[in-house]
């Protein structure tokens, strides 16, 4: 029996597709009936859930700005009016993102493996001196080879996708604070509840030493970003403030360029009978930092621009392990955070962001 390249491709998908419908077991989505419903589904794009809405005299920040749903969420962002800083490890790769894009955009160095960096980030985006109204967290690592990587003896993903971003938010919290209302935007995934360890947040061995794959340690990751969201939309309760989290969809992006070439061709594979183009996987993360209908919503996590619960497995809704991930990512970045002081609102009054949208 012969099979042709078309034929083996498809075949390739189909088998990755089983192994995702398998590892999702009997868990539900169910949609939040407190939430209002988008009218917005995975096809819609980012360009469509924006459609008529104004940003101008906005400030967004949009971390890993450079590649995939980062360069889009940064371009529509901009294309609706808002002024735009986009990261990447790389500064030259943020400044040619930047320039590419129509719009008032600013490019940023930032590194969320290394702390520093972030503090350093977080300071440069101060330096502007105006609220900032949408913050991001899309930048993201995921390993290949199953190569086991720490850093200050803290497992590599979790570092990056969780604590480098969660001292940034730290450190934002004054000019969030300012805006009038608030958006904290997570980007997370379904593997939070499809490829998390079974016990959840590994809170005893958070180098991951007793059991390790990339998958296993990127879903960890993203579990941990789903109830960073969750805690901080209880903490920021009764403020302007509002933090959700949401899984893009599947999409090929450069996430994938540390898998080996037969991982890369069967994600491919698996994304052209399954999956979204980039402009659809932003389109939830736009959704949710721009949509009027979400002005109070918090601590949820969305899928296809909707709400939903997660039910049947995992730890999505987990409160009292949410506590002890915030309690636990203090400790770790005690020494980058900084202590949340109310801001001068007479500094603001007539300041610099009046004037850059002149």
């Amino acid at each position: 029996m012969t099979i042709d390249r078309r034929q083996f491709i498809g075949n390739a998908g189909l088998a990755l597709l089983g192994t995702q419908m398998a590892a999702c077991g009997g868990v539900d989505r169910l949609p939040v009936t407190t939430v209002p419903q988008s009218g917005f589904d995975e096809d819609s794009t980012a360009e469509e859930v924006t459609e008529g809405v104004d940003l101008s005299g906005k400030l967004a920040v949009v971390t890993g700005c450079t590649s995939g749903i980062g360069y889009e969420t940064m371009r529509v962002l901009a294309k609706r009016g808002a002024y735009v800083v986009g990261t990447s490890r790389s500064l030259k790769r943020a400044e040619d993102a930047c320039r590419s894009v129509a719009g008032v955009t600013t490019p940023v160095q930032l590194d969320l493996s290394d702390f520093d960096s972030v503090a350093e980030c977080a300071d440069a985006i101060r330096s502007l001196n105006t609220p900032v109204d949408m913050l991001v967290c899309n930048a993201g690592y995921r390993g290949g080879g199953n190569d086991r990587q720490l850093i200050n003896g803290v497992e590599k993903h979790f570092v990056i996708n969780h604590l480098g971003h969660f001292i940034l938010i730290n450190r934002l919290m004054e000019r969030l604070y300012l805006a009038w209302q608030a958006r904290i935007v997570i980007v997370a995934s379904r593997t939070a509840y499809r490829d998390a360890p079974e016990d959840g947040i590994l809170f005893d061995d958070l180098a991951m030493s007793r059991d390790y794959s990339d998958s296993l340690a990127y879903g960890h990751s993203k579990l941990a970003n789903v109830l960073c969201s969750l805690q901080l939309g209880e903490i920021l309760r009764g403020t302007r403030i509002t933090c959700n989290s949401l899984h893009p969809g599947v999409i090929k992006t450069e996430l994938d360029r540390n898998l080996s070439a037969f991982s890369r061709f069967a994600w491919g594979a698996y994304v052209k009978l399954a999956g979204k183009s980039v402009e659809q996987g932003a389109a939830t993360s736009c959704y949710v930092a721009t949509s009027d209908k979400l002005g109070t919503t918090s601590g949820r996590y969305f899928e296809d621009c909707d709400a939903v619960t997660i039910t049947g497995g995992g730890h999505m809704q987990n409160q009292a392990m949410a506590e002890r991930l915030l309690n636990t990512s203090i400790e770790l970045t005690a020494d980058w955070l900084v202590e949340f002081k109310k801001p001068n609102w007479d500094e603001f009054e007539n300041g610099i962001r009046g004037d850059r949208t002149n």
